[in-house]
């Protein structure tokens, strides 16, 4: 699967909000439980496992969380996937958390994050990758501590 690191940058700048940290003031783009509940069983189904949910995720920018279970990924690492709550934005990190961090992306499969990229794209989700959210975050509406796209979209508050 082919990502196109420009339209994705792109789309991160439209659904950035200069006033709101953890939610769009718009809500119609945001995430509902139509798009997280189906993510899990998309998920599911293209991995083959049983997933565990976080759905009571609250001071965050992301909406939910889905662990994939190591068992079932080349990652050889749980891999967690979340969406954001700022649009239909979905990313993934391997290693146990869903995280800024360098390992976190460097350790997820090309397999597995292609897999993720299809299951969000078939909800209608655009699959970010975490090399992308690395990048210097230069809306205005975050701590002087959060300066990656990460934080925007995918973070606690």
């Amino acid at each position: 699967m082919i990502y196109d690191d420009d339209h994705l940058r792109g789309i991160l700048r439209e659904l950035d909000d200069p006033e709101a940290i953890a939610f769009p003031r718009a809500s119609t783009s945001r995430p509902t439980p139509d798009h997280f509940e189906p993510l899990i069983r998309l998920l599911e189904a293209r991995f083959q496992c049983v997933c565990e949910a976080d759905r009571g995720v609250r001071d965050a920018s992301f909406r939910g969380t889905v662990v994939l279970p190591s068992s079932a990924v080349k990652s050889r690492q749980q891999v967690i996937v979340r969406l954001s709550n700022f649009g239909p934005l979905t990313t993934a990190g391997a290693g146990g958390l869903a995280r800024d961090g360098v390992q976190a992306v460097e350790r997820l499969h090309k397999d597995d994050q292609d897999r993720i990229a299809a299951a969000s794209a078939e909800l209608g989700c655009a699959y970010t990758p975490g090399h992308l959210l690395r990048e210097r975050y230069d809306g205005g509406n975050l701590e002087d501590w959060q300066t990656m796209w990460w934080h925007s979209y995918f973070d606690y508050m």
